[in-house]
């Protein structure tokens, strides 16, 4: 995936599952690290990633 300019709220698939099961993530800060929230039932886990490992680790964007 590219660089791309993210907004908050955008909803994206990541290659990996987290331990939940769940792959999709929400955005929720937006800056020189990229802070997403998963979708998971029962999960709302947090993680900060660096733009750099975010534009790694991104499968598609699902909604923005």
């Amino acid at each position: 995936m590219q660089n791309l300019d993210y907004k908050l709220g955008t909803i994206v698939t990541m290659k990996k599952p987290h331990p939940c099961g769940c792959n999709q993530w929400k955005i929720i800060r937006v800056g020189a690290d990229i802070k997403i929230k998963c979708l998971g039932e029962n999960c709302g886990r947090v993680v900060m990633l660096t733009r750099r490992d975010f534009n790694k680790s991104i499968k598609t964007i699902v909604s923005e």
